[in-house]
Parts: structure tokens; C-alpha cells; sequence
């Protein structure tokens, strides 16, 4: 069966609104066990609040706000679906085929950040420019579990078909 490119795009928008459902779903239950009036929550919330700023001013936030030794997944499928281990690793098989093929930095938009206890809930969109002059643009939740001030383990849910156009239409930038 010959798929058409907006079948394609269809499906990995329904993951991501169902996982965005799920978040939204869950929060309201988490709320109820621990409130995120507490110190260590509003501590997360203000951690990462400020490096999304940080970040759509033009900063890099990987850095500074994952541990060196951080988990992060991608759920789905696809080649940069899968399980990160360390900023290294993260850095080089995941953001970094999309990044090197981006002309302009990743802006985000943060739509809510929900804190519960040591977990973070990000929802936001991104826009950049690619290497060809097209526009990239995806929608994001990140889940985020927190560790003395930095994320821990991380999980991402985003448009994985958005993001393999990218890699595969637009050439690496050069060093």
C-alpha cells in the first residue's frame, strides 16, 4: 500500500496528541499526591522555566540543564527513536543530525510546564530555518524527571516525521 505524505504526517501528530492527552490526563491525579506548591516542584518549574528562556534567547540549554549522565528517550519509530544515554551520546545521535541541518537556531515556545514533585511536564512548540531556506517547525512534550537541579531522565514526544525530513532533505552545515 503507497501512502500518501499526509498519512504520513497524520500518524506521528496522533502520537503526539495522544501523549499529550496522557499528560494532561495524568497531571490532575499527580496534583492530587503532591501538590506542586511544594519547594522541591517549584524548584523544578523554575529550573526549567528559566532555561527554556535562556533557550529562546539563543542559548543552548542541553548543557546546563541535563546531567552528564542523563537517560533521554524518544519513543516511536524511526532511526532517532530510541533510548540516549548521556548528554554525549544525546547529543550526537539526536539532536545533533537535526541541528547540524537547522541555518538558524531552535526557538521554542512554551505553551505550559507543569511540575509535580521531581517531574517536569513541558509542552512547547519549535520553529528554525533549515540548511535548504524551508521552515521546520514540530510540537513537543517533554517529560522531564529532575536530580539536584538538573533532568535526570527525559522523555520526548514529538513529530518524529517532521524531524527525518529535515535529516534527509536538507545538507549537513559546513564546520
Amino acid at each position: 500500500m503507497t501512502t500518501t505524505p499526509m498519512f504520513r504526517l497524520a500518524l506521528p501528530v496522533r502520537r503526539l496528541a495522544l501523549a499529550a492527552a496522557v499528560a494532561l490526563s495524568v497531571t490532575p491525579m499527580l496534583v492530587s499526591r503532591a501538590s506542586s506548591d511544594t519547594p522541591v516542584a517549584k524548584r523544578n518549574e523554575t529550573t526549567v522555566r528559566e532555561a527554556f528562556q535562556r533557550w529562546a534567547a539563543g542559548a543552548s540549554i542541553f548543557p546546563t540543564l541535563l546531567a552528564p549522565d542523563v537517560v533521554w528517550t524518544i519513543p516511536g519509530s524511526g532511526p532517532v527513536a530510541g533510548t540516549y544515554r548521556g548528554l554525549t551520546d544525546f547529543s550526537e545521535r539526536a539532536s545533533g543530525p537535526l541541528l547540524s541541518r537547522l541555518a538558524t537556531p531552535i526557538v521554542p515556545q512554551v505553551h505550559h510546564i507543569w511540575a509535580i514533585a521531581d517531574t517536569v511536564i513541558v509542552r512547547f512548540e519549535a520553529s528554525a530555518t533549515t540548511t535548504a531556506g524551508h521552515p521546520y517547525r514540530n510540537q513537543y512534550v517533554w517529560i522531564l524527571r529532575m536530580k539536584d537541579g538538573v533532568v535526570a531522565n527525559g522523555e520526548a514526544f514529538l513529530d518524529l516525521g517532521a524531524y527525518q525530513q529535515v535529516v534527509d532533505d536538507n545538507p549537513r552545515r559546513p564546520r
